[in-house]
């Protein structure tokens, strides 16, 4: 397998089904079972977005496929096979998982991608350190992707959404310059900052180059989905910011989660149900961008800083 290289695709992970989502949520909560009231929460919010049916274990099984076609195509790639195996943070298969299936069909040389192009010690700090643990247990030389928040294509794509979501608003009688855009991305511990941790500030710079681009002028960055724990979060949450706004008298608003990739559950639920909710009763007009998913510029950015760092790696 000299010739083969291995992609560890990297993500958080969902139930396959309703009847996996105790186990799921055990996971997450280091092995400790969730109370009853806990359990029947989440479960209500996956009936809520999908009926039982569960796009995002499908989306990313599509982005890993996908990706590997695209690695494949790549001119750049034609000394080597790439081979892209899943890993998730807290569902089969794990990301040990992943990685020893690399071993077991003889792979030596991989490297690791998470699907979030915003780095954190917190986040995608964790993925890697447990498959670098992994990878150097099975002996295969892993090298890791940290972030690509500001490549041109990832930045091309958030912006082409953006932008057809601000010619919708147009198209319903709202002034372009007058709808609110707000990025946001999944809150963590307000510790983070603490110790320096780039997440915020990636953040920042994507939202930043975004609405350069663009033009956009009227726009914000917010927070969502913080954890119910009794530390502090990154705020402001996306829900203050909604009625903070309403205050504003601000009628428009455009939501660009750009920390998410795919239609998670902070995407269909936390935004598409929960602050739509509470848009409808302060009378305010709320859209959100499509999610990236296996859009092929956003499968290109991933192809590109993998195989950019394969032959980093094949260069030394």
């Amino acid at each position: 397998m000299t010739n083969t290289v291995g992609v560890l695709v990297m993500s958080y992970g969902t139930p396959e089904n309703m009847e996996s989502i105790e186990a799921y949520y055990t996971h997450i909560r280091r092995g400790r079972p969730p109370e009853p009231e806990q359990l029947k929460e989440l479960t209500d919010r996956y009936e809520a977005i999908v009926g039982g049916v569960f796009p995002l274990r499908e989306n990313t099984d599509n982005q890993v496929k996908a990706l590997q076609e695209t690695l494949n195509k790549d001119e750049r790639s034609n000394e080597v096979e790439f081979r892209c195996y899943q890993g998730l943070k807290h569902a089969y298969p794990f990301i040990e998982d992943g990685v020893e299936q690399m071993a077991k069909d003889g792979i030596q040389t991989a490297i690791g991608i998470v699907l979030a192009p915003h780095f954190s010690t917190m986040s995608v700090g964790s993925y890697i350190k447990r498959a670098r643990e992994k990878a150097e247990e099975l002996g295969i030389q892993m090298s890791f992707i940290e972030s690509y928040h500001l490549h041109p294509k990832l930045i091309q794509a958030l912006s082409t959404r953006v932008s057809a979501k601000l010619d919708a608003f147009e198209e319903a009688g709202a002034k372009r310059g007058d709808v609110r855009v707000l990025f946001s991305a999944h809150s963590l511990p307000a510790r983070i900052v603490d110790i320096g941790d780039p997440y915020p500030q990636q953040l920042l710079e994507t939202s930043e180059v975004i609405a350069s681009r663009l033009g956009i002028t009227n726009w914000q960055f917010t927070w969502q989905s913080a954890g119910r724990t009794a530390e502090p979060w990154l705020g402001p949450d996306i829900l203050d910011t909604l009625q903070e706004l309403a205050r504003e008298q601000v009628e428009d608003v455009l939501v660009a989660p750009i920390g998410f990739v795919s239609d998670h559950l902070e995407v269909l639920y936390d935004l598409d149900i929960e602050a739509k909710a509470i848009a409808k009763e302060i009378d305010m007009r709320l859209m959100r961008i499509d999610s990236l998913n296996s859009d092929p510029l956003y499968m290109e950015t991933l192809s590109d800083v993998i195989i950019s760092q394969w032959q980093q790696g094949t260069d030394v």
